[in-house]
């Protein structure tokens, strides 16, 4: 009898497999890396399996002649505050996102549900280090603080144990900031426990001395002058990280909070535009990333308009697109996930149309798989 039993569950594991596994031929393929056009594509229990031109295979099978495939996006910068803002992402595509501050019992709870189909995968920072009465200490709830260096050690122990992802550190001088000593003490303090270390700056002399003492990212854009030629070349040549412009947030507050007129928004976005080709041209990789809340920006399709925003500013959309897939999961070891290749998550957007010839069409997408399951949009 027990010899029964375990057959039909065999039976029924193997139906499940089968019910699981799906083809799309003769689509075009970002894989993350490069572009491979009219091939196809294996789906097997959430996972790529296979990639070529004939797959020979009992699946079902779906026709992606003239359509493009695309590995699921990530959104390199968010606040989210309820599982809401995680469904609103992966409804347009935004498989995972990564908090830069927020309350870290929530998160706990948010993260829990990385493996609901319907919801983006969440990594977080946990509380961002930052000083007493300085930026992210006003948003209403109890926040740790750091007055010197010899205050990171506890401040990474503890977001270690609240299970973060990354560490964010917080320079923004309109506030009372942390030195960039204390700064350095937590950046080597979050490398000594296997941690990326981004910061929040706004002043591009801010940005150039947090780099130099070897922080990963910015999670920010500078805003009020341009980084210096050498600088620039000082820092490309002996330095490793990124940049995570969040263009539509400073765009958007200069119209919607600050008030600013057109020509100034024109202005800022000009300059904006010249930094972003510059650190490119300089081989520094782009992160996308939109910092919703703020301005009112959203969890999901606001992405797009990071992307074409970057596109705009003179980078090409091959690069766009890798700065919101496979740039953050090899800048955050996101394990799996970014690419469509053999053995990886089968996160995947199946478009219309073509975004490497024509950005805009990132917002065509027909279809969105989590893990090889459809997410409702």
């Amino acid at each position: 009898m027990k010899t029964l039993i375990n057959l039909i569950l065999l039976f029924f594991i193997g139906l499940l497999s089968a019910q699981e596994a799906f083809i799309i031929k003769d689509v075009t393929i970002f894989d993350g890396d490069k572009v491979i056009p009219k091939t196809s594509i294996l789906v097997e229990n959430g996972k790529i399996s296979k990639i070529a031109p004939i797959i020979k295979k009992e699946a079902t099978t779906v026709d992606g002649t003239g359509k493009f495939l695309m590995p699921g996006m990530t959104n390199s910068h968010v606040h989210a505050w309820a599982p809401a803002s995680l469904k609103q992402a992966a409804q347009a595509g935004v498989l995972n996102l990564l908090d830069m501050h927020g309350v870290e019992p929530y998160q706990g709870m948010m993260k829990s549900m990385k493996d609901s189909t319907n919801y983006a995968r969440f990594y977080v920072a946990g509380y961002a280090a930052t000083a007493p009465e300085g930026h992210g200490t006003q948003y209403g709830f109890p926040v740790p603080t750091l007055t010197k260096p010899e205050d990171a050690t506890k401040f990474v122990e503890d977001r270690i144990n609240a299970g973060v992802d990354h560490i964010k550190i917080i320079v923004e001088p309109w506030k009372t900031t942390l030195s960039h000593e204390t700064v350095k003490a937590v950046i080597d303090e979050a490398h000594k426990n296997n941690k990326k270390a981004v910061v929040h700056i706004s002043k591009v002399e801010d940005a150039y001395q947090v780099l130099n003492n070897n922080a990963d990212g910015l999670v920010h854009i500078w805003t009020d002058k341009a980084l210096a030629d050498n600088q620039l070349k000082q820092l490309s040549e002996n330095k490793d990280f990124f940049v995570i412009p969040t263009l539509l947030t400073i765009i958007q507050v200069s119209e919607v909070i600050r008030k600013k007129s057109k020509e100034e928004v024109a202005t800022k976005t000009e300059f904006l535009f010249n930094e972003v080709q510059k650190l490119y041209k300089a081989g520094i990789p782009i992160l996308m990333g939109t910092d919703p809340p703020n301005a009112n920006i959203n969890h999901g399709t606001d992405l797009y308009k990071e992307l074409i925003l970057v596109s705009e500013a003179g980078i090409p959309n091959l690069e766009v697109l890798k700065g919101a897939t496979s740039y953050p999961a090899d800048r955050f070891k996101l394990d799996k996930i970014g690419y469509l290749k053999e053995g990886y998550i089968a996160d995947i957007l199946l478009l219309s149309k073509n975004p490497i010839e024509d950005i805009m069409h990132i917002d065509t997408i027909e279809s969105i798989r989590k893990a090889g399951k459809k997410v409702q949009q």
